[in-house]
């Protein structure tokens, strides 16, 4: 059996209809979620509250991401993509602290905000553009490389590698760049549906492009 020309257009029109609608759905939640996320990270700078451990941070993270993907299509997916963001922002402030008290931190902490903020507006404009690249094709190899660089990070975190641990920073950035392209066009396309899994995607992202560009104006700042 054949499909109609006109049908196949009808489909496709509905399918990117809710695409967008999804993608709109993601927007407004990832907005809430940076805005609660910063929130906590300048409390907990401000409280000095302590570094997690390793540990206790790959086990909140993965933990509370993985709570996040089974309550997904429950109310309380909301509430766990809060705690989820809420951690992470937590984390970040121990993080700012120790940058703050660089001579020039406060710099090196708004010019990575400022990058991160205009890098992912601008990725996810072009994304939806029609020259765009289709990303959907590098899923795979963006999967392979965010674990090969996530095992090198331990690596250079047990081994103390500091070089290491710059190249890293490197990769993630480029990996995470390539994330929210793919993430922005997977949702339009109809590859996620769900719109509290997708703001999970894209806040990861921009949370690894922002450490690792501060990591990295850092080291180049000659502070770190």
């Amino acid at each position: 059996a054949t499909t109609a020309p006109g049908r196949q257009q009808t489909d496709v029109a509905g399918q990117q209809a809710a695409g967008l609608k999804v993608l709109r759905d993601t927007y407004r939640l990832l907005s809430m979620t940076l805005i609660f996320s910063a929130a906590v990270a300048v409390g907990s700078a401000m409280l000095g509250l302590p570094r997690l451990g390793l540990l206790i941070t790959l086990g909140g993270f993965f933990g509370l991401l993985f709570l996040t993907q089974y309550l997904r299509n429950s109310p309380w997916g909301l509430v766990s993509v809060f705690a989820f963001t809420g951690f992470l922002g937590y984390t970040l402030g121990p993080m700012l602290n120790l940058y703050m008290s660089l001579g020039n931190g406060p710099q090196l902490i708004g010019t990575a905000l400022g990058t991160t903020g205009v890098a992912f507006l601008g990725l996810s404009a072009y994304a939806r553009g029609q020259n765009a690249p289709n990303m959907l094709r590098f899923g795979t190899f963006l999967t392979i490389g965010i674990l090969t660089a996530f095992v090198l990070a331990l690596v250079s975190y047990f081994f103390q590698m500091p070089a290491l641990s710059l190249a890293v920073s490197g990769v993630f950035v480029l990996l995470m760049c390539g994330l929210i392209m793919f993430e922005t066009q997977n949702i339009i396309n109809g590859g996620e549906t769900n719109y509290i899994m997708a703001t999970v995607s894209l806040y990861v992202s921009i949370y690894n492009l922002f450490t690792s560009l501060l990591h990295l104006l850092g080291v180049f700042g000659g502070d770190d």
